[in-house]
This record gives C-alpha cells, sequence and structure tokens, in this order.
C-alpha cells in the first residue's frame, strides 16, 4: 500500500510537471510580449504623433502634382507681414501648436506708457489673382474674424483704420454668441461679408476647426465651408451691383472691382486661430 500511495504521489508530480512545462512556456510568452508592449507604447505614440504634426501644413505628392503651394509652413511667418507695415504687428500674431494665432487684444503686451501695442491685419507679400485658396480655421467663443481676399493694401491704408485691409471677406465667426449673427445671414460664418449669406453650411461647434475653400477665378467667386459650396457670385452683374449698394462698402469708390490683390487674415481683436492655408494658380475663365 505505501508502494502503492508513493507512486501515486509521484505520477501526480509528474502530472503538476507536465502541465508546467506545458503552460509556463505560454506564460512567459505572454508575459514577455506584454512587457515589449508596455515599453514601446509611449514610442509609437510619440511616433504618431510626429506622423500627425509632419502632416499639418505640409503638401502631399499628388497636391503637388497639382499645383498648391503652402502659404504657412508651420513654425515661422514667412511669406507674411502685417497689412501697411514691414513686418509683424508685435505682440498681436504668433505661431502656436502649428497655427497662426490672433491674440486676444485684451492679452497684448503694454507698451511702457501703458498703452497696449497697436495692432493690425496679416497680410501675403505676394499677391493673386485667379486662385483656389484652402485653409482651416478655428474661432474661440464669441469671436471674430475673417479671410479677405481682392485686397489692395494702398487703398486699405489710404482709409481709416490704416491697418485693417478693405476686400472681400469670408466671414469668420461664432454664429452662436457674437451680435454680428444677429444684424443679418450675410454676416454669419462662411458668408461674403455684409454682402451674401450663405446657404446649406455644417459649422463645427467652437473650439473645433473648419475647413475653407475660397475660389476666385475671373468674375466669378465661390465659398466652401467643410466640403459644401455654400455660395457663389458674379462680379459686375446686376445682382452683384445690388449687394454692393446695400452694405457698408457703397461708400468706397471701387471696392468691387476685380485686381491682383494680397490674402489677409483679419485682426478683429479676438483669438482666432489659422493652419494649413494653401494656394493654387488657376487661369481665368
Amino acid at each position: 500500500m505505501i508502494l502503492k500511495k508513493r507512486g501515486l504521489a509521484m505520477n501526480r508530480a509528474r502530472s503538476k510537471d507536465a502541465l508546467s512545462n506545458k503552460f509556463l512556456p505560454k506564460y512567459c510568452i505572454f508575459i514577455i510580449l506584454s512587457l515589449i508592449l508596455i515599453s514601446c507604447s509611449p514610442k509609437s505614440n510619440q511616433a504618431s504623433m510626429q506622423e500627425i504634426r509632419h502632416e499639418q501644413n505640409s503638401l502631399t505628392a499628388e497636391e503637388k502634382a497639382a499645383g498648391w503651394i503652402l502659404l504657412f509652413d508651420g513654425r515661422t511667418f514667412n511669406g507674411w507681414r502685417g497689412l501697411g507695415r514691414e513686418g509683424i504687428p508685435e505682440g498681436h500674431w504668433v505661431i502656436e501648436e502649428g497655427a497662426i494665432k490672433k491674440v486676444p487684444s485684451k492679452d497684448v503686451p503694454r507698451q511702457a506708457d501703458g498703452q497696449p501695442l497697436e495692432g493690425g491685419d496679416l497680410m501675403t507679400i505676394e499677391t493673386f489673382e485667379d486662385f483656389e485658396l484652402c485653409l482651416e480655421w478655428k474661432i474661440s467663443p464669441g469671436g471674430n474674424s475673417g479671410i479677405k481676399y481682392n485686397v489692395s493694401e494702398q487703398m486699405s491704408t489710404s482709409l481709416p483704420p490704416r491697418y485693417a485691409a478693405l476686400g472681400f471677406e469670408y466671414q469668420v465667426l461664432d454664429d452662436e454668441t457674437h451680435p454680428d449673427a444677429k444684424i443679418g445671414a450675410n454676416r454669419t460664418a462662411a458668408a461674403l461679408y455684409d454682402l451674401i449669406e450663405p446657404e446649406g453650411k455644417k459649422l463645427k461647434p467652437v473650439g473645433e476647426y473648419n475647413t475653407a475653400r475660397i475660389v476666385f477665378t475671373g468674375s466669378h467667386g465661390e465659398h466652401w465651408l467643410n466640403g459644401v459650396k455654400v455660395l457663389e457670385y458674379e462680379l459686375g452683374t446686376p445682382e452683384m451691383k445690388s449687394f454692393v449698394a446695400a452694405s457698408k462698402y457703397k461708400i468706397i469708390p471701387d471696392f468691387a472691382k476685380r485686381r491682383t490683390g494680397h490674402i489677409i487674415l483679419q485682426d478683429h481683436g479676438d483669438a482666432v486661430w489659422y493652419r494649413n492655408i494653401k494656394i493654387r494658380i488657376k487661369g481665368s475663365d
């Protein structure tokens, strides 16, 4: 009996060893793989973030082949200056997380006499005639800004305020809370400001980036918002002339005259962000 019990005990031990030998390698492999994944995760996340950052403010091979040109590299103000100035309006415009940001006027540094530094619109150094412009914009709560085009610097600086551009404006706005939206639909986001209201737009919530597209060729203009064409117009038509006559621009001679002009990011005193700014030259229709 004693021998039988010892035999049974030895068999049980062998069974346990067999089970251990069977499952131990798999268990060890699982532990090792887990440790590898844990150690690699931060690097993988970091690599992914670097890839995302690289994709912002850059062009794909297809975009380059299609003639797109970057107007903002995500790091510097190369290609930009203040309207009516040689440089960037100090304290008012900065680059933040790969975007051009308008610093809210209340946060702008003050001069020695206690007065805030003078702001103004940001302008491309180069001028454009027939083009397609694409960019992303994000507005602050209650904020107001705009993307202007067909802008003459000479005409703009000849009328007050001297650092504010005169031209067609793609409105950038918090439609929910800014008072301009209550004045009329032609002052809401994506409108041709004070002229034509947008239709069928899908505006993203404040704090999220929207995609703007402006097509301006010959006498034809289009505004797009998040992939939807929200308005179009033809310069020189009776309809367009009536829009101008009913607007605040009616007192400005040659306001709606077609010209080779600058692209403008408006300083309206509120925080706004712009990124992925690109343009391609098009032939006039």
